[in-house]
């Protein structure tokens, strides 16, 4: 007879565990079939990376307090008017997230991604709403991103002066971050003399200019007119502006939905996740070379 207590098992946990596995190596079974892997990418696959997570409004004003404070909301100054009312804090909030983004350091789920997509004949091609730049960063060929909501890295003219954008690497914000405001002159436009703003899809926003993500869009589409398998790998997307959601989808069956809190897929079919993003990439890339 053995001493000490018995430990109790819990089944359901162990259950959980195996299904959990079992969805592992079928989102690895997904990859290893297809010829090329869609990398669909919300804001949660950044959060491993050490960057905020904007999910309502306690979220949002968690990260930007000076803007709680004030009762603002992400989509009040996320949005093309704030230029035009306060310039100096529509700029501390967009200045802080730019000096954030070129701080941030991708987290290694980036890597294996690359990796994953090495494997397979025409690679990879991320189609994202994220404005980071973090899969440039990570080493990923800014010739197979969609950024379809543009770049923080990239500006443009408040009044849409001519049509141009052009990169934001000149421009280095100082920003009060207690008040949540550009201490530093803001960005002009080189032909008029206006405020630049950055080239992102905002809130109401009738001025955003589209060009460079419609070039990167026409490059999407003749990646995947060579695609014979695609799979999609979607991480981190949300439902409140579910445009990566809806663009994941229309590749179900081959659809891999990592969200820790909303993964559910109802009615097209794939694999859900219920992972972190780093998380869920590290194990999958590990299934696949297991395999």
């Amino acid at each position: 007879m053995t001493g000490g207590p018995r430990v109790p098992v819990d089944r359901g946990d162990a259950l959980a565990a195996a299904d959990q596995d079992a969805a592992i190596r079928r989102a690895a079974a997904l990859i290893a079939a297809a010829d090329g892997l869609l990398v669909a990418a919300g804001a949660g696959i950044g959060v491993d990376s050490g960057l905020p997570d904007f999910r309502g409004e306690d979220g949002f004003w968690n990260a930007y307090p000076a803007l709680g404070r004030r009762g603002i909301r992400f989509q009040t100054i996320a949005c093309p008017d704030a230029f035009d009312t306060d310039p100096a804090l529509a700029w501390g909030f967009y200045g802080h997230r730019l000096n954030l983004y070129r701080a941030t350091v991708p987290h290694p789920g980036f890597a294996r991604l690359q990796t994953l997509a090495a494997g397979l004949p025409r690679g990879a091609f991320v189609f994202t709403s994220n404005v980071d730049g973090q899969f440039q960063k990570a080493g990923f060929p800014a010739s197979r991103i969609l950024e379809v909501h543009g770049s923080i890295h990239h500006l443009q003219c408040t009044r849409g002066c001519r049509g141009a954008i052009w990169p934001a690497a000149g421009f280095r914000p100082v920003v009060d971050e207690t008040e949540c405001r550009l201490l530093s002159a803001p960005p002009r436009c080189p032909a008029c003399g206006a405020i630049a703003r950055p080239n992102i899809l905002m809130f109401g926003d009738g001025g955003w200019i589209a060009t460079r993500s419609a070039r990167q869009e026409e490059r999407l589409r003749a990646w995947l007119d060579g695609v014979q398998r695609p799979v999609a790998l979607e991480i981190g997307a949300g439902t409140q502006v579910a445009t990566v959601r809806r663009f994941s989808e229309r590749f179900a069956p081959a659809l891999i939905r990592v969200n820790p809190t909303d993964g559910g897929i109802a009615g097209c079919g794939g694999v859900s996740l219920a992972l972190a993003a780093r998380v869920a990439i590290e194990r999958i890339a590990a299934a696949r070379a297991e395999a």
